[in-house]
Order: structure tokens, then sequence, then C-alpha cells
């Protein structure tokens, strides 16, 4: 027989929660009752740790996987080499992030790394930005870029509501987006640019500064490399990769982060989740922090509206190839993009050179590690002896690896959602999904909870977690955009 963890909120309830005013929002917060995290990446441990920090008891986390951590994990293979599930870099845009970091990890245990990255192009690395860099490209091809590149600037750009692709070509012009931005956004997010949106570009595709690009391609005596973006410098674990940071968190929470805990139904009507195993626990509030499309399909009551709506999200699935060499770590750079469709993976990233400990025993000077990423479409099947040979051959290939260095690991993770794909029917979708969602009492967050990849990054996932924590228990309102509001054409709905 199932087991039903009782809870005194299942007696004072017989329907579904109403929209509630600001005035019922603050009554709530002074006693939020019991408040269900689930999913133990980033967001729902940051949101656990700060139910602590408010003096709030009554909080579980459920978690199906053994470990926490989520999309932000690492695991070490049988041959000693630690990998991450993708690219992860360490940086902030907020101070309950940079705390949090500084009470889990003491001095000398982030590595600090200043960002540099490059884009094979044809026969060179082109340093990133692309854009800014074309004056290092062969002479005809770079006049190409800055004739389309100035003819797109002065054309003036196109309105909010384009979608990817025009976007691009207005920004950048027709040979910038032919060498690089098409083919390469092609890659990454298995989708073709046209189907975008263009509203989530601002802190994830580089500007133009067009005074720098054409000094740089007239004066080369002020040539500068780019320092464009957030991430310019970056820290890493010193061990443990990215997933010690999860660690290090669930372990201080103890208890009652629950493992193998996995959700498979959310009756809204009751306010209870039931586990795989039949037990159903019952909440007050729920933070889900897992995809919005399961959390819609598992949940009962839900219309078809909604559910209907949730059917359109879209997102991407990457296989992560981790190889490592016997041959010492020399390469300073940080990643490189690969905008060729020769090239199976769209990003490398030279992670012996991040940390030490993510090769055997710490020793660069024998071994290096590289890691790629390679999207594949929603539900296709990984050939893995094809694509770990493909990743090797390409690495040796275009230099990063020499030609006869012995490969002594292989190691591949699929990742079935790893970026939510910001198509041109996203916040239409959104709209209909989340108010109905929060007004049952279930607050979706994290990058796939809010299925918006603009705010997808570790340190806005720990925001989020401490900002729907206060928000419950003290009605404080939540500072990032797109977790309470979602702007649609013609109006929002909160």
């Amino acid at each position: 027989m199932p087991l039903t963890v009782a809870h005194p909120a299942r007696l004072r309830r017989n329907q579904p929660a109403v929209a509630e005013d600001l005035a019922q929002q603050a009554s709530c917060a002074r006693e939020p009752g019991r408040i269900l995290i689930v999913g133990a990446g980033l967001c729902g441990l940051a949101c656990a740790d700060d139910l602590v920090r408010l003096d709030h008891s009554d909080w579980l986390l459920l978690e199906a996987s053994a470990t926490a951590g989520g999309l932000a994990s690492s695991v070490t293979d049988s041959a000693g080499f630690t990998w991450d599930l993708g690219g992860h870099v360490v940086f902030s845009h907020f101070g309950e992030f940079d705390r949090l970091l500084s009470e889990l990890f003491s001095d000398g245990e982030l590595l600090r790394h200043d960002r540099s990255s490059f884009i094979r192009f044809r026969d060179r690395w082109v340093p990133y930005p692309f854009q800014q860099h074309v004056h290092c490209l062969p002479t005809e091809d770079a006049t190409a870029c800055l004739d389309g590149l100035v003819l797109a600037q002065r054309q003036g750009g196109v309105g909010r509501d384009a979608d990817f692709g025009t976007w691009l070509r207005a920004t950048y012009g027709s040979a910038l987006v032919e060498w690089f931005f098409g083919p390469y956004n092609t890659k990454v997010w298995a989708t073709a640019p046209e189907l975008m949106s263009s509203t989530w570009v601002a802190e994830r595709v580089a500007p133009v500064d067009l005074d720098q690009i054409l000094t740089a391609a007239t004066a080369p005596t002020v040539r500068r490399a780019g320092r464009w973006g957030p991430n310019a410098t970056f820290a890493f674990p010193i061990s443990g990769g990215t997933g010690e940071i999860s660690r290090r968190l669930a372990a201080r929470l103890g208890p009652r982060v629950r493992t193998r805990a996995r959700v498979v139904a959310v009756d809204a009507a009751v306010r209870e989740v039931v586990l795989a195993g039949g037990e159903r626990i019952a909440y007050d509030h729920l933070v889900a922090t897992g995809p919005l499309d399961q959390l819609v399909a598992m949940t009962m009551g839900a219309s078809a509206g909604v559910r209907a709506a949730a059917g359109r999200l879209r997102h991407t699935t990457v296989a992560m190839v981790g190889l490592g060499y016997q041959v010492p770590t020399t390469d300073v750079r940080s990643w490189m993009y690969f905008p060729q469709l020769d090239v199976p993976f769209y990003r490398a990233t030279n992670f012996s050179k991040y940390a030490p400990a993510n090769v055997p025993g710490s020793d660069t000077r024998t071994f290096s590690s590289w890691m790629t990423e390679t999207s594949v479409p929603d539900g296709a099947q990984v050939d893995q002896a094809t694509l770990i040979d493909s990743c090797d051959r390409a690495l040796r290939r275009h230099g990063l690896v020499p030609a006869h260095a012995p490969l002594v690991s292989a190691h591949l993770e699929v990742i079935p959602y790893a970026y939510p794909v910001p198509t041109l029917d996203r916040d239409a979708a959104l709209a209909e999904v989340v108010p109905w969602m929060e007004e049952s009492g279930i607050y979706p967050r994290g990058r796939f909870g809010t299925w918006r990849y603009e705010i997808g990054n570790m340190d806005h996932a720990v925001k989020m977690g401490i900002d729907i924590a206060r928000r419950l228990v003290r009605g404080a309102a939540e500072e990032l955009p797109n977790t309470r509001t979602v702007t649609v054409a013609g109006g929002s709905r909160s």
C-alpha cells in the first residue's frame, strides 16, 4: 500500500489555490507551511539553503538521481579523469552567489583564469568574439566581412520581434553569418536560427563595436583582444569539477536532501507529489526545478491548453565526449568554437587547463584532457563508438592534440536536457503555462523551470533559488526578470 506522509495543510485544503493578490501573498509569506523542492541542482539547493538561513524548518528536497548537482554535476571515469556535464565556468552577476562560494570554498580552493577562447576558421584560430577580430582573417575574407558588417549597421537593425536569423543578418551582415554565426548557431541549437526568437541575445551574443572593428582593421598597432562578456575572467574548483559546488552545498544541508526520490506525479488539487515507489508527500508550496514540459506532463489537473503549450517547448540534447591523452597539458587556451560541419562538436574545452586535478594524479606533465560538446536531435540515438572516434580525429586534425598522442580515456555522457531553445513561440507558451502553475502553488525555477536560456547560468540558478525562498517566507519580490512575469506581445501575465 502506498505510504502517505500526512500534513495539516491537506486537512485545510479542499480545492486548488486561486490567484493571490499582494495582500494574500504577504499573508502566505508569514505562514508558508511546508515547502517541497524538487531537484537538487544549484537552484533547488540554494532554495533549501536560504530557507535554513531564514529559519524556516518545514522543507524537504527531493532528487531523482543518486547525487546532487543536476546539470552542474561532475563525474570521474575509471581512468581517473574528471568531466563536467558540459562546459561550465564559475562567474557571477550576484552577491548572493559570491557569498555562497565564499562560504563553501576557502582561499586557494578556486582557481582563477582569464578567458582565452578562439574560433576555428579555415586554417587559423580567430580570437573571440569573432566579429571583433575580422582583421585576423585572410584579406579577401576580412574585406567581405567588413563590407557586410558596415552595410548592416548603416541599415539600422531590426525590431524586437525579429527571428534570430533575421537579427543575425541585420546585425552582422551576410559574410559573417554565412561563415560563422549561421553554421555555429545551427550546430549549437540543432535548430535553424529562423525558427528562434532574438529576444534572448542581450548577454549571450557579443554586440558590434564598429569603431573598434574598423580601427583594428586599419591600424594594426592598436589591435587588442576583446574582453567582452561576464565570463572574461572565471573561476573553477581546484578539485572535483564544477560538481564540487553542489556536493559541498548538499552536504551542509544534511538528510532533508533526499536522493533517489523520483517524483512521477503532482496532484495540484490536494497539493501532493507521488514518488516512484508510491509514497505521497504533501506540500503547501512546490518549487520545481526540473524541465517544465515534464512537470506539466506529470501534473494532474493541468488543462488541455496548458499541456499543449508545454508541448511546444523545445530543448537540445548534448553528447559530452571527454577524451584523456597521455601527453602534457601545454595549450594555454580555455575553449574553442567550431562552426565547421565536418567537426561533430561545436565547442572543445581544454579541461586539464581548468584544474590539474581533472587528470589522474593532477599530473598535467603527463596527461591532458579535452571535453567536447555535440548537439544531437531530441530523441536520437547516439552511436558512441563513432562519435568518440570522430571527436578524437577532429581534435588531432585541428592541432589541439598531437597526431600520435595515446588516447587513454574516452568518456561519453548524454545530457537529455542541455539547453532550452528560445523558439519563436516560447514566450507565448510560457505565458500559458507559468501563471497556471503559480496559481496552483507550483513555482517552476532554474534553467529548465523557467525555460529561459538567457537566465540559465549557475549564478542565475542560485539567485532564483534564493529569491523564491525569500518570496515564500517573507513575501519579498524576486529580482530576476521572467521568474514571475511572462511578457508576450500585447501585455504580460504575472
